[in-house]
C-alpha cells in the first residue's frame, strides 16, 4: 500500500465509553484504543501529536467526553464536540447500522472527514459549571412537577406525608441552586453584562437568559441562521412523492429550544414587536403552533442581534 501524501489531512473520530475511548483515524484507518483516564488520555494526545489531525470529532455523551475535550483542545488540536443525533443520521445516511465502540469511532471519523464541522472552544471550568447548574434546575423542576402529579392521585396519609416531606426538600434545592446560580452570574462580568442585555427583551426573564448564557455559548457570534439551526428552529422543506411545500423543523439543543419556547408564549402577549408578529400570522390563517415557531425564531433573531451589537432591546 503507498504511503499517503503528506498534506494529505487527517480526521480523528472518538468513541467515548465510561471505562476507554476507541479511535479511528481516516484516510489512514488505523484504530486503536486507550483507557478513558489520566495515562490513557496522555497517551491519546501523544498518538494525535504524532500525526497531527485536521479536526477531531466526538459525540457529546453526557459528560464522560468533557475531560477529554479538555485535554484536546489544551493540546492545541482542532475539535468540535457534535450532537449525537447527528452522527446516527449520518451512519443512516450512509448506510452503517452495525454498532460497536470500534466502528461507532470510524463512522464518527468518517463524518469528520465528509462533513467537516466547525471546531468550537471548549467551555472553561466555570462556563461548565454553570451549565450543570442549569441542568441541575431543569432537572430538580421536573422531578417537582412529578411529585405534585403523585400527590393529586395519592389517598394513603402516610404516601401523602413522604411526597409533601420530598417537595419540601426539592423546593429547598431549588432555591439553593438558584442562589448558586444568580451567585455565578453576578461574580462574572461578562455573564452579568449579558444576563442584563438578554433580560431587557420583553418576555425574557431569568430561567430563559440564563440556559441561553450556560448553554448556547455562541449567541452573538454566529449570524441569525446559523443560531436558528443550533436551537433546531431552522425551518427544512420535507417534499415526498405528491406532498410539497411543507417544511419542518428537527434537530437542535432541546432544552434550550424549550426554553425559548415558554419564553415566546410569554413575549407574544408582552412583547410589542413578537404580538404583532403572531397576530399577522394568525389572522394570515397559520396555525398557532406555527406561528409561535416563527415567534420564536424572530425573538432568537433579536437575542442573537442584541448579543452580538452589545446594545439592550429598544422598541423602535
Amino acid at each position: 500500500m503507498m504511503d499517503q501524501p503528506a498534506s494529505t489531512p487527517v480526521f480523528a473520530g472518538i468513541d467515548v465509553a465510561k471505562d476507554r475511548l476507541d479511535v479511528h483515524l481516516r484516510p489512514s484507518g488505523q484504530t486503536f484504543a486507550v483507557p478513558r483516564n489520566g495515562a490513557g488520555i496522555e497517551h491519546l494526545l501523544d498518538r494525535l501529536r504524532d500525526t497531527p489531525p485536521a479536526l477531531v470529532v466526538m459525540e457529546a455523551t453526557g459528560g464522560f467526553e468533557l475531560t477529554v475535550a479538555a485535554a484536546i483542545a489544551g493540546a492545541g488540536l482542532p475539535l468540535a464536540v457534535v450532537n449525537p443525533r447527528q452522527i446516527r443520521d449520518f451512519a443512516r445516511a450512509t448506510g452503517r447500522l452495525a454498532k460497536t465502540d470500534r466502528l461507532d469511532a470510524e463512522v464518527i471519523a468518517l463524518f469528520a472527514e465528509r462533513i467537516r464541522p466547525e471546531p468550537r472552544p471548549v467551555p472553561d471550568a466555570d462556563a461548565q459549571a454553570l451549565a450543570e447548574l442549569v441542568a441541575r434546575r431543569r432537572q430538580i423542576i421536573e422531578m417537582i412537577g412529578m411529585e405534585h402529579n403523585r400527590r393529586r392521585q395519592a389517598r394513603a396519609r402516610h404516601v401523602l406525608r413522604t411526597i409533601e416531606a420530598t417537595l419540601r426538600v426539592l423546593e429547598a434545592q431549588l432555591t439553593q441552586i438558584d442562589d448558586d446560580i444568580d451567585g455565578a452570574i453576578r461574580d462574572t462580568p461578562a455573564w452579568r453584562a449579558a444576563d442584563d442585555l438578554l433580560q431587557s427583551v420583553p418576555g425574557i426573564g431569568p430561567v430563559a437568559s440564563r440556559t441561553l448564557i450556560a448553554e448556547m455559548s455562541e449567541l452573538g457570534q454566529v449570524d441569525r441562521r446559523a443560531a436558528a439551526a443550533l436551537v433546531g428552529v431552522a425551518p427544512f422543506n420535507r417534499d415526498s412523492g405528491q406532498s410539497r411545500g411543507h417544511r419542518a423543523i428537527a434537530g437542535g439543543r432541546t432544552s434550550v429550544r424549550n426554553t425559548l419556547f415558554m419564553a415566546t408564549l410569554s413575549a407574544v402577549r408582552w412583547n410589542p414587536v413578537l404580538k404583532a408578529h403572531y397576530q399577522q400570522m394568525i389572522q394570515r390563517g397559520r396555525p398557532k403552533k406555527v406561528a409561535l415557531i416563527a415567534c420564536l425564531r424572530r425573538l432568537l433573531t433579536i437575542l442573537n442581534a442584541i448579543i452580538k451589537a452589545q446594545r439592550p432591546w429598544q422598541n423602535a
